[in-house]
């Protein structure tokens, strides 16, 4: 475990190949609609699948809604974490040029939005959503999550627009880096049309952005031994 803030939910799990030759770095960002009552653990079966393949997994976890998380904490907290890799590059030998975020449900908008961050220390090069809520009006409208966008922004699109602009992932395109976007054709947690309205929207914006539809629902896309992970595993192995 390594800590980059002082509160109890400011840490990351790093795990590596053997070896001494630098190696990218894939940064899970676990789910759960930014609330606190979901962890690091769904992280930890994907996160145990990259070092056999030349990956390095940064297992991040940050506070949310219920812990002293929400705007603009948790996105604080996200990119404090990323960050936090120039301080162990070195001893762990990371290759910091080849950093890929990857994040489920609400995951994948902290994903991504981690992309869209100005002079950051540790720049992202690629992005995977998993099932991502990437459209946070949208989000909204449709009350995902029982209403898990106005819990983490404090407000509807109507009260507080700027915090979605900010937060809202399709509302910053373009990304600028490469994208994938998985996503369980039976998901009844988030809808395809999340996924499906990103990649066509930043492709218009000029983004190398692909959409991978794949058999299953909402959590298919976190099970190591899937299609959807393989699916990551194939475009990883590309970067």
């Amino acid at each position: 475990m390594v800590r980059y803030g002082d509160r109890p939910e400011q840490f990351a799990e790093l795990t590596r190949p053997d070896g001494d030759d630098p190696v990218p770095v894939a940064v899970i960002i676990h789910g759960g609609f930014w609330r606190a009552k979901w962890d690091l653990a769904l992280g930890r079966p994907l996160a145990d699948t990259l070092p056999s393949r030349g990956w390095a997994a940064w297992n991040v976890e940050y506070r949310r809604v219920g812990n002293g998380g929400g705007y603009p904490v948790t996105l604080d907290d996200v990119a404090a974490a990323i960050d936090a890799l120039a301080d162990v590059a070195a001893a762990a030998r990371l290759d910091l040029e080849r950093v890929v975020t990857i994040g489920h449900s609400a995951g994948g908008q902290l994903a991504a939005w981690a992309a869209t961050r100005q002079d950051p220390l540790v720049r992202v090069s690629g992005v995977v959503a998993q099932a991502g809520v990437l459209d946070l009006r949208q989000a909204a409208q449709d009350r995902l999550g029982d209403g898990a966008c106005e819990a983490f922004l404090d407000g509807l699109p109507a009260t507080v627009p700027d915090r979605y602009v900010k937060a809202s992932p399709i509302e910053q395109l373009p990304l600028g880096v490469p994208s994938l976007c998985v996503h369980g054709q039976a998901d009844d947690v988030v809808p395809v049309s999340q996924s499906e309205r990103f990649v066509e929207a930043a492709r218009v914006a000029g983004d190398d952005a692909e959409l991978a539809l794949v058999d299953g629902d909402h959590f298919v896309v976190i099970d190591p031994s899937s299609d959807a992970w393989r699916a990551v595993l194939n475009w990883l192995a590309q970067r």
